[in-house]
């Protein structure tokens, strides 16, 4: 408590007698740690990156799902892999009152997978296409563009195979990020094999790591070296890195068939004009990725450079108790694009219309009203106040035009409409306004 606090406690105590006084000062409740509260103009950049994401995942035939945050914890263990640092240390669970272990989704694939299952809508030769938009939760330390309850907008797609598809889910995401105005990212890409030729290239890893001094790596990749050697490709410790850097490639192990995939789905990206970057160690931190996996990256939000990334996970309908049917897709972070657009200018509001008489006070809403109506977008003073003061306001909250209603006008049926990018200004009959915007 505050010394003022204190001292209010001790006065009151001390002054006023307790069978007449109850005294009850209440702590100010916070949000928990890794939790945000997005006002404007934040919240205005999330609403704009879903919007955004609508208009063009609909342009490739992609629909939106709504899905759960809580699942069964099986759910993620199944899917993204028991040994991975999601579910060995992020995954928020507990037991329901009804003793079912159940968990705060750490991610949304798993999650639409299941849907995808329960609904029956797999069929052969169908194609099928997803995109969510919603909360994640991982408990790990917040930073910036990083927190304990995050926000994805993702993409899935299940029923084929086609290096084609793989590159139309990249192209999307490009398009979306170029859409938002974004630029300066860098698309990273790389191939995981298949459960034919991948079993080599673990036991590659294996050997490599294992004739390798046991201090050059940390703890948590000692234990992966035994589990999934693949994961100390995606550890982010200095040192393991540069032990990272000397181990075999995936590259010299992928099968012909992954071979043939990969270079299709990279020759369509040199067609379409997408640039990237070949990076052999990028594995995700998810253990249903196979064949394609991809990242984009910026280098202005700090330490955590992925803003999105993807791939395709052919085996997890499958494991999630399904059918054989491929899938891939990507997630998107909202908080760090949010960071990247921190400096676009938010769409002005068209109007404010400012009440200069209390009289006039109804007239004005209804006004308003009106205007809205006809798709116009902005506010209507409360109080009657002096034009400098509203003026000032209508300045602050940066909108197009202002109007004043005050009582001559109210009397003659007019309206003072005020450009506040010119200055010009003129005085005209409600009605003769109202029919200039149809």
């Amino acid at each position: 408590m505050t010394p003022l606090r204190n001292f209010l406690i001790s006065f009151f105590l001390t002054n006023l007698p307790l069978r007449t006084t109850q005294i009850i000062i209440m702590e100010t409740i916070q949000s928990i740690k890794g939790f945000a509260d997005l006002f404007s103009p934040e919240s205005d950049n999330f609403s704009f990156l879903e919007a955004t994401a609508r208009e063009v995942f609909g342009r490739y035939g992609v629909s939106e799902l709504r899905t759960p945050i809580l699942e069964k914890t099986e759910l993620f263990a199944r899917g993204i892999g028991g040994e991975t640092d999601v579910v060995q240390k992020e995954m928020y669970t507990f037991e329901d009152k009804g003793g079912r272990s159940v968990t705060l989704r750490p991610e949304a694939t798993a999650g639409v997978v299941r849907a995808f299952i329960e609904s029956g809508q797999h069929a052969p030769e169908r194609v099928s296409k997803y995109f969510t938009i919603g909360p994640m939760f991982r408990y790990e330390r917040p930073q910036k563009g990083r927190l304990r309850q995050f926000h994805q907008i993702n993409c899935e797609v299940f029923g084929t195979d086609a290096p084609h598809c793989d590159a139309e889910v990249m192209l999307m995401l490009a398009t979306f990020l170029k859409s938002v105005g974004l630029s300066g990212l860098s698309f990273e890409v790389n191939s995981l094999g298949c459960p034919e030729c991948r079993p080599t290239f673990h036991q590659r890893l294996t050997d490599y790591f294992s004739g390798l001094d046991k201090g050059k790596l940390c703890a948590d990749c000692l234990r992966r070296t035994a589990t999934n050697p693949l994961r100390v490709l995606d550890c982010k410790v200095a040192a393991c890195k540069d032990v990272v850097a000397e181990a075999p490639r995936i590259d010299d192990n992928l099968c012909p068939s992954c071979k043939t995939h990969f270079d299709t789905v990279l020759s369509i990206l040199d067609a379409a004009g997408l640039a990237y970057t070949r990076n052999p160690f990028l594995v995700r931190g998810l253990d249903y990725y196979q064949r394609t996996t991809f990242e984009v990256t910026s280098t202005n939000i700090g330490a955590q450079t992925a803003v999105a990334g993807g791939g395709r996970y052919d085996g997890l309908v499958e494991l999630l108790g399904g059918p054989k049917v491929p899938g891939v897709g990507f997630a998107i972070g909202m908080e760090r694009l949010a960071l990247l657009l921190a400096g676009r200018e938010p769409a002005r509001k068209d109007f404010y219309l400012a009440v200069l008489d209390e009289k006039a006070l109804d007239q004005g809403l209804l006004l308003a009203q009106k205007l809205r109506e006809r798709g116009l977008s902005g506010e209507v003073s409360f109080a009657a106040k002096s034009p400098k003061s509203q003026l000032r306001l209508a300045n602050k909250l940066g909108v197009k035009t202002c109007l004043l209603l005050g009582g001559e006008e109210l009397a003659a049926g007019t309206i003072v409409v005020k450009s506040l990018d010119t200055g010009e200004q003129t005085s005209m009959p409600q009605e003769q306004f109202l029919a200039t915007l149809g």
